[in-house]
């Protein structure tokens, strides 16, 4: 019956929108109650070196809550998302949470001519809400793999680098005045950048909350910001921070020139769009930021890329395009680096909330995305003529 209600999500949308060539079915890659979860959330996904497609999510052992005995675990596909491996636990915190996978690929580093991944990701021993509170600590790790996801290295902890933490007692290390006392990555990728004098940058969105950070207060206290490594991971610096108070999840694409464009969930229930940073330096400071009135958000995380489409260049932004509730999950277009939005598509009618998107090749996008927000996650793949056209 649920493949059945997908398919035909798609061939209804496709009979009545004038512009539609049918996405591929919608198929679970991560269904609710399976593989001892009770639950999944936070997908992510990319392509591996080999072609593989390897997608990620948060499994969450006893309910849906954000917080609890919460590992990553991940799938793989040979055939663009036909079929999907048997789970593989990759990150295990015991019974705290390991959340919000940001992978990205290296095809830069000269010691990895077959390409490098890195998963990098957030560890927490309390919840937000009590962290917000200065209760507790949220870290930053990643791990890495040579052989396409089959295996995976020790973790590696880039706290104080990247986090600025005030917890001497838990780590005489994590003192750091400003006292950010949340942390999270993405969610979704990260990306390297490919052009411009940032050429290889591994550059990761983030977003962080400073005391007194109370529940409810995220418009006053929450900022976005990234970071980036310049040297394979090897070390990490902190970017800028995006001084508009409510920036939260964020998602990132290079634009054609080499610049970055940081697109940020605004945590302001009065004013529920997007925040757009841009950066010639690759995050090093911001030349802009506003509130786009062209991509209006229900307060959600999404996600973008960038891709070259018969000679020309596009960004691809994903997100559930309502200001009332997480639905309607939408595809926007901006084909002058994201000055402005002139092609919606829409992926999903119904309930939708958190995505990822990767270029699975060069005519051809797909979407991993959460059911609603408690209903596992899904794939579909679109054909770029079908979004952008002919």
């Amino acid at each position: 019956m649920r493949k059945f209600y997908f398919l035909l999500t798609v061939l209804l949308f496709c009979r009545y929108d004038h512009h539609c060539i049918a996405q591929s079915p919608a198929k679970f890659v991560f269904r609710n109650g399976e593989d001892q979860y009770d639950c999944y959330r936070i997908p992510a996904i990319i392509k591996a070196p080999n072609g593989e497609l390897l997608a990620f999510a948060e499994g969450r052992k006893k309910g849906c809550n954000d917080f609890g005995d919460i590992d990553i675990v991940m799938k793989k596909s040979r055939d663009d998302g036909e079929t999907w491996s048997a789970l593989q636990l990759v990150v295990d915190n015991k019974l705290l949470k390991a959340g919000n996978p940001a992978p990205v690929v290296d095809l830069m580093d000269p010691r990895f001519p077959a390409g490098r991944i890195f998963l990098l990701y957030n560890t927490a021993t309390t919840s937000e809400k009590e962290a917000r509170k200065g209760t507790g600590v949220r870290e930053v790790w990643y791990i890495t793999s040579t052989d396409n996801g089959k295996t995976w290295s020790g973790p590696v902890n880039i706290t104080t680098s990247v986090h600025k933490p005030l917890a001497p007692a838990y780590n005489p290390a994590y003192n750091f005045r400003e006292d950010w006392r949340t942390n999270a990555l993405t969610p979704g990728h990260a990306l390297q950048l490919l052009h411009g004098r940032n050429k290889g940058r591994i550059f990761v969105p983030a977003n962080h909350a400073v005391a007194p950070a109370l529940e409810g207060n995220d418009t006053e206290t929450n900022k976005a910001h990234c970071f980036y490594s310049d040297d394979h991971g090897m070390s990490w610096q902190l970017g800028a921070t995006v001084e508009i108070p409510g920036g939260n999840e964020s998602t990132a694409a290079e634009l054609s020139d080499g610049s970055v464009l940081q697109n940020i969930r605004y945590k302001n229930p009065n004013d529920k769009y997007r925040i757009l940073a841009f950066s010639r330096s690759g995050g090093e400071k911001w030349d802009t930021a506003y509130v786009s009135r062209e991509l209006p958000d229900p307060v959600c995380e999404g996600s973008m890329i960038s891709v070259r489409y018969k000679g020309k260049y596009f960004l691809l932004f994903c997100n559930p395009a309502s200001q009332t509730k997480r639905e309607r999950l939408t595809i926007h277009v901006s084909p002058d680096d994201g000055l402005s939005w002139k092609i919606k598509w829409l992926v999903d009618a119904g309930d939708a909330a958190y995505s990822d998107i990767v270029l699975t090749g060069k005519k051809e996008i797909a979407i991993l995305y959460e059911k609603g927000s408690d209903g596992g996650i899904i794939y579909t793949r679109v054909p770029l003529k079908s979004i952008i056209g002919k």
